[in-house]
């Protein structure tokens, strides 16, 4: 399990019917407006749509592996996965749309630590002074892995678009992919699909 700092002790209880969060994460309008913003904004890279989708425990495909290293030093494999429910969050510092969900996942982070649910940052593009200056900047506690060179993108391509930043997913206790957000988070949307994964068996 990824170390972590420590969270605040009390969790956000939220009672959020799947099939609404799912609908506010495909009208969101200022969600639609940020993405359309930042896919003209020069950064060269895909903005998600808010694109939400679940795979079912028989359709799941192999658990991750990949090996990877965070920006404090601790090692990734594919045994950090295990028996963990994870959110990987694919993000860089100048991506619009990564700089507003952050708090949301920060707090999101916090709110279901006790639960067990770790988290976990894949940084695509920047060097570690700029990374580290974003998680001051918004108070992100969770690690992130330097991946500049691709090799964890690659790892997970049949859920990541090539650019397509952010991209968020859930992991199951099994390490394998249980859902998939591409583009804007929505926190109720987000709580919902780790709900469903700490309740599987």
């Amino acid at each position: 399990m990824l170390r972590r700092r420590s969270p605040r002790a009390s969790r956000a209880l939220t009672a959020v019917a799947l099939c609404s969060a799912l609908a506010l994460a495909a009208c969101g309008s200022e969600g639609d407006d940020l993405a359309d913003r930042a896919g003209n904004d020069g950064t060269n890279y895909v903005a998600g749509d808010g694109t939400v989708e679940e795979y079912a425990p028989e359709s799941r495909g192999e658990s991750l592996a990949f090996e990877a290293e965070t920006f404090d030093g601790d090692q990734v494999s594919e045994d950090t996965f295990q028996d963990e429910v994870s959110v990987v969050n694919f993000w860089y510092a100048n991506c619009p749309p990564c700089r507003k969900e952050a708090p949301d996942l920060q707090e999101i982070h916090e709110d279901y630590a006790d639960d067990g649910v770790q988290f976990l940052g894949v940084n695509t593009r920047d060097t570690q002074p700029t990374a580290e200056a974003f998680e001051r900047n918004f108070g992100i506690t969770y690690p992130s892995i330097e991946d500049r060179g691709g090799s964890v993108m690659l790892a997970v391509t049949d859920y990541v678009p090539p650019s397509a930043v952010p991209t968020t997913l859930v992991i199951d206790r099994e390490g394998r992919v249980s859902a998939r957000i591409i583009g804007l988070v929505d926190p109720g949307t987000l709580r919902a699909l780790i709900d469903t994964a700490l309740d599987e068996e």
